[in-house]
């Protein structure tokens, strides 16, 4: 069978073909390009270049490489953008994920993994978060994945689609140097545009009620978030029709901000300027870190690295692309 993984060249989506692909799995990529890097696929994985709202592409790519099951990662992803512009995130996470269940649907393909988030859960007042956790999200990206985790569900009850949705926690690292994070959004690969440029790295706020004041969060290797997607899409043969399965992706445990700044300071040997406190940022909860309980029982999966190859591995990445091409890199991204 044949595996069609939307988004695909983006930083999750080319770590999750890759990942299949070696482990044997036939796979094709569907990306609209926006903002995915093409060179990040392996050779021998074709790529189809168009958005997944587009049936009538959908519709051939499905046929024209017979495929049986999907992986879908497309989708808009930054918390305060989708705040910004909640109409285009809604469009292009929901309506694309409804156009591309419908071309499921049709051509009888009976597997699909949808990768979901931790931003599902919003600012839970629990430790650790459980897959049975109450879902608040607290921005529009967050919604579209709850809401997305409802209508995969719905098409697979009503269809006969064995469906799992992924809600993983904070990723980090990469598998290979090029195919790390092109990004400056997430925290690690801030503390290194800071550094790079000599400035004081920041940390939001250290009066949380934690051990040393600043946010704990759960961090997850890419490479160990593309294994789990690639046991979960494994695991849908064993599933019944209309099956469904939901699973958080973490390690269980928690870092601090400022347990991450040390570590970014020895791992790059860049100690100066050390880092400085802002106020906290609206809506940051003290801990949010992960129940890894359900993944372990239902797909056999769990974490290999730890924090710190995660920040070795995106240091690796950075200095392959060079500080500078890196943020130009960033910055041509569209909005």
């Amino acid at each position: 069978m044949t595996w069609l993984v939307t988004g695909g060249i983006g930083y999750v989506g080319a770590h999750v073909a890759r990942a299949m692909a070696e482990a044997g799995e036939r796979v094709v990529v569907l990306d609209d390009v926006s903002s995915g890097l093409p060179e990040r696929l392996p050779p021998g994985v074709p790529l189809v270049r168009g958005s997944v709202a587009d049936r009538a592409l959908l519709d051939r790519t499905i046929a024209g490489h017979e495929v049986a099951g999907v992986v879908h990662l497309a989708a808009k992803k930054q918390v305060g953008e989708s705040v910004e512009h909640p109409l285009t995130y809604y469009r292009e996470n929901l309506y694309g994920l409804t156009v591309l269940l419908e071309a499921v649907v049709a051509a009888g393909v009976r597997r699909f993994v949808f990768s979901s988030s931790a931003a599902v859960y919003g600012m839970p007042d629990v430790d650790p978060v459980t897959e049975d956790t109450p879902c608040v999200p607290m921005s529009p990206y967050g919604e579209t994945k709850l809401a997305g985790e409802w209508l995969v569900r719905a098409a697979g009850r009503a269809h006969g689609l064995s469906t799992a949705c992924l809600r993983y926690f904070n990723v980090a690292g990469a598998a290979r140097p090029e195919l790390s994070d092109v990004g400056v959004s997430n925290v690690i690969p801030m503390f290194f545009d800071a550094l790079t440029r000599g400035e004081a790295p920041r940390i939001f706020g250290d009066d949380y009620p934690t051990p040393d004041g600043t946010c704990v969060r759960d961090y997850i290797h890419v490479a160990d978030l593309a294994e789990a997607h690639l046991a979960a899409a494994r695991r849908l043969a064993g599933l019944p029709a209309g099956g469904d399965l939901t699973v958080n992706v973490g390690t269980g445990e928690g870092v601090s901000v400022r347990e991450l700044a040390d570590l970014v300071a020895e791992v790059t040997g860049v100690r100066e300027p050390a880092p400085v406190v802002a106020p906290r940022r609206p809506g940051d909860p003290a801990r949010v870190v992960a129940s890894a309980e359900r993944i372990g029982v239902e797909l056999g999966w769990a974490p290999r690295y730890g924090v710190r190859e995660m920040v070795a591995s995106a240091w690796e990445g950075w200095r392959l692309r060079g500080a500078d091409g890196l943020r130009r890199e960033a910055a041509a991204l569209p909005e």
